[in-house]
């Protein structure tokens, strides 16, 4: 039998005590996985399936811990160092879909030539920036995880969207539909779909439990409506219809 020397025993014993730690402490590590999923749009042909030619919506996939679970997870760092941006320009939203931690700031710059009004009545953030004119800025704290559709009061065309997260595990279908989530830990989980197809009217994302694991981490074929090409429907920050623009009115006037 070998004879243990001085520093095997020494290196044996502090090994004996780290596990009887861990186990102590409930603190063994947990056993990850990548998730990975494929998002295809409803309707879409199998050739342009197969080539990725045709356009995929804009997709996001989350994953929170489904009640009775026994996973926890920290809850995702908020991006308040480097502030996230939707930029106003040409009367549109740059990007029109943003996913951000809860609890980060959201600048909101007026790239346009003229005045800009943004506002968002609904779950995840409530907000009226008022007017305010080209050149200038507003910001908000997206402090709740939700999803919130964004609009501007002045022109009915612009529309966006802010994810809010509450769970580090998330992903944006990437532009040939292909969604990951690194570093999954085995367990059960809700799974939230959110799609740009679905519309403001269905702001909940579509759910489903599954259970991850080593055998386990395939989500397979995410199927989504197609985008349409029309604005989201939608009423102004007053709940009433949009007033047509006034061609002598100072707020459409480029400056």
């Amino acid at each position: 039998m070998k004879r243990l020397t001085t520093a095997d025993a020494a290196k044996r014993g502090f090994l004996s005590a780290l596990m009887l730690t861990l186990c102590l402490t409930g603190a063994m590590p947990a056993q990850t996985v990548t998730v990975r999923a494929r998002v295809e749009a409803i309707g879409e042909k199998k050739a342009e399936r197969k080539a990725r030619s045709g356009k995929i919506p804009a997709t996001v996939v989350w994953l929170t811990p489904a009640p009775g679970s026994d996973v926890r997870l920290d809850p995702p760092a908020p991006s308040d160092a480097t502030k996230a941006r939707l930029v106003q320009r040409n009367k549109s939203f740059e990007p029109h879909v943003l996913v951000v931690p809860a609890g980060s700031m959201v600048e909101f710059p007026n790239h346009d030539p003229f005045f800009h009004n943004v506002f968002s009545l609904f779950e995840g953030k409530r907000f009226d920036l008022g007017l305010y004119e080209a050149g200038t800025s507003r910001t908000v704290r997206f402090d709740l995880p939700g999803i919130s559709y964004i609009f501007c009061n002045i022109h009915p065309e612009m529309s966006a969207v802010v994810i809010t997260m509450g769970t580090p595990l998330y992903a944006t279908a990437s532009a040939d539909g292909e969604v990951s989530i690194a570093n999954v830990p085995n367990g059960r989980y809700t799974l939230h779909i959110w799609s740009e197809g679905m519309g403001s009217e269905n702001d909940k994302p579509v759910t489903r439990e599954i259970t991850i694991s080593e055998k386990a981490a395939s989500l397979g074929a995410i199927r989504v409506p197609e985008v349409s090409g029309q604005r989201i429907a939608h009423k102004n920050k007053y709940g009433r219809e949009y007033d047509q623009p006034t061609p002598d009115n100072s707020i459409y006037q480029q400056h």
